[in-house]
């Protein structure tokens, strides 16, 4: 059976990209793609719950982009966003997910017949970012699936905040199909990603292939 669409008042939006990284390549994958945009990325902090630390770049458009790898840390084996990215990082790193931002997850437990989990980021200044979040599960099994947060920080600590004016997501390349997405989505992708193109591609493997961003002096792709 197809699953729920959801209500129109379930708000959804593009939240944030996510590149996976060994925690070597870490410096250099930062450098790289701070230098394409012409933005710097900061140090965002450890993931004390999932044994990943990451480095975000706040865009102008309200979304983030977030390079994350996997620390020497029993966490990473026994939670699914460590295993995520670990398991990314160990294919030789790239992008691994696109992460949509929701209102209400409540409507997404009720959907998909599980409850959220708690994530929790602390930042280099001591703040501690909180949100829940739901479909990582998925997104192991199914990489051109995004997961699902809804953020229970102030709008002002969001890793968006900061982002340089005349940048912003313009587009995502991913390898899979547009109706199973939808499906998993439980709305059409214009609901979620109302500014952003999507470009479908073929990949040796499903998932996130590539990100173009709009900055100053044009769009840039990012792989």
């Amino acid at each position: 059976m197809r699953p729920q669409r959801l209500r129109h008042d379930a708000a959804m939006r593009l939240d944030h990209v996510s590149y996976a990284v060994s925690n070597n390549e870490l410096s250099d994958t930062v450098q790289r793609l701070g230098s394409m945009i012409g933005a710097a990325f900061t140090d965002g902090g450890r993931h004390p719950t999932y044994g990943t630390r990451n480095f975000v770049l706040p865009l102008g458009d309200g979304c983030y982009i977030e390079v994350v790898t996997p620390l020497d840390h029993p966490a990473v084996d026994s939670k699914t966003f460590g295993r995520a990215v670990k398991r990314r990082a160990m294919e030789g790193g790239g992008w691994l997910s696109w992460v949509v931002a929701v209102d209400d997850i409540t409507m997404l437990e009720q959907r998909l017949g599980r409850p959220a989990s708690s994530g929790q980021r602390r930042r280099p200044d001591g703040f501690d970012l909180q949100w829940e979040q739901i479909g990582l599960t998925d997104l192991l099994e199914d990489p051109q699936l995004p997961f699902f947060v809804q953020w229970h920080s102030s709008p002002s600590e969001h890793p968006c905040v900061g982002g340089k004016p005349g940048t912003g997501l313009h587009a995502l390349e991913i390898c899979g199909d547009q109706e199973r997405i939808e499906a998993w989505l439980g709305a059409p992708l214009s609901v979620a990603l109302d500014h952003v193109e999507i470009i479908w591609v073929d990949s040796d493997e499903p998932g996130l292939v590539a990100v173009h961003v709009q900055t100053p002096n044009g769009v840039v792709r990012l792989d």
